[in-house]
């Protein structure tokens, strides 16, 4: 006999994971008015769907299943871009930045930061979408390999493969910005 939760249990916990898909959203469809729109509807189908979640699986992994279908078969046709949002950082971030951003603790490391923000977001907007999702959802959205292959519906060899290359693209394009400040540090 399947267990199932009531409507009222389930939207509670549902709840828990809003920040979540709040982050994961921003990711995919970059403004924030649109994936306020992509979290509602996730609530939504979740809610009409809830008989379907078996308790004691992974609830996040379920409700970003959802959210990142509902993305594909609306806004992928718009063809959207990746995004990222300005208070999030790539978790690999050079130790030059780090150092960089701990000597200036002020105004200038939060331009810093916003600056590096802007940066990551312009190279993730570069490389191919097979390899940007798994980068979303495992470096960003703290998914593990296995979770992350169940949403994208693709074996976990296949995200550690895109991972690994997208990573490799992401910090080829990542290299370039910091060797290009390095030389205007040189030159100064």
């Amino acid at each position: 006999m399947k267990r199932t939760l009531t409507r009222e249990a389930f939207s509670r916990e549902a709840m828990g994971y809003l920040d979540h898909l709040y982050r994961v959203a921003i990711h995919l469809a970059k403004e924030p008015h649109e994936a306020d729109d992509l979290v509602q509807e996730t609530y939504a189908r979740a809610l009409g769907s809830y008989q379907q979640f078996a308790p004691g699986s992974n609830l996040k992994a379920w409700l970003t299943r959802i959210l990142y279908n509902f993305f594909f078969d609306n806004y992928h046709q718009k063809r959207r871009w990746v995004s990222v949002d300005d208070g999030f950082a790539a978790k690999n971030e050079s130790d030059h930045w780090e150092k960089v951003l701990a000597d200036n603790p002020g105004p200038e490391s939060h331009l810093l930061r916003k600056e590096l923000s802007a940066i990551i977001s312009d190279a993730l907007r570069t490389i191919p979408e097979e390899f940007r999702l798994p980068i979303t959802l495992v470096d960003m959205g703290d998914f593990s390999y296995a979770e992350a292959a169940e949403i994208l519906s693709c074996p976990v060899g296949t995200v550690r493969s895109r991972l690994s290359r997208g990573r490799r693209m992401l910090n080829n394009r990542l290299k370039a910005y910091v060797d290009r400040r390095e030389e205007g540090r040189a030159k100064t």
